[in-house]
């Protein structure tokens, strides 16, 4: 091969390969846009939702409380006990009002709120729905064995640990756990947080703008 036919190869072969490259991305098939949310004001919003590791934790009725489950609609996740002396049953009364005001939503969208026990050697499947029932009867409720309960919270960024008490007895015990609300989005990704003290009359607010911008 001649020195002059050589750079006039190289640069037929650079202009197919650019061709190529910009065929391929013309034809390529474009790449959907996060939906912008409504800004709000008392939930903070992640950048990006987070997509949930699949979890499966129980219910009263004998079904298990999957992703599937959640999807269509924006869901408030507390994780407690229902043996907390406090902080449990003051923040699922205060959601129990923000349920109240989305009452008017249509059933098929409207927020819901997913109370989970972090304490099942107490709390089985139907304690749990029967405590949560008594703030607010829309109230979704759940446990799991603790391995599946470790994995569900730590995938949300919450935590929980058993603490005994001061006497020998078994049963003597507290659970400590993340005050925080997660908020997830109707694809059943964790889109946003909210920390105490809560602004609830905010939250339920922006859960509701949220869920008429998806309309």
């Amino acid at each position: 091969m001649s020195r002059r036919i050589l750079p006039l190869l190289v640069i037929a072969l650079l202009a197919a390969g650019l061709g190529f490259w910009a065929s391929r991305r013309a034809h390529a098939p474009a790449v959907p846009a996060l939906p912008t949310l409504p800004a709000t004001r008392a939930v903070t919003l992640l950048p990006t939702p987070r997509v949930l590791p699949a979890f499966a934790l129980q219910q009263a009725d004998g079904s298990a409380l999957t992703p599937d489950t959640l999807k269509g609609h924006w869901t408030v996740v507390f994780l407690g006990f229902t043996h907390c002396p406090d902080v449990c049953p003051t923040t699922l009364a205060q959601l129990a009002g923000a349920q109240k005001q989305w009452a008017t939503l249509p059933a098929a969208t409207r927020p819901r709120v997913l109370f989970v026990s972090a304490d099942p050697e107490r709390d089985t499947p139907q304690v749990v729905a029967q405590y949560a029932h008594a703030f607010h009867p829309d109230t979704l409720a759940a446990t799991a064995p603790v391995p599946q309960l470790e994995a569900f919270a730590r995938s949300l960024s919450l935590v929980f640990m058993k603490v005994p008490g001061p006497s020998s007895d078994a049963t003597d015990y507290s659970i400590d756990h993340s005050a925080a609300l997660v908020l997830l989005d109707p694809q059943a990704r964790m889109a946003g947080v909210a920390q105490p003290p809560f602004d609830m009359k905010g939250i339920a607010a922006d859960l509701e703008t949220l869920t008429q911008s998806a309309r």
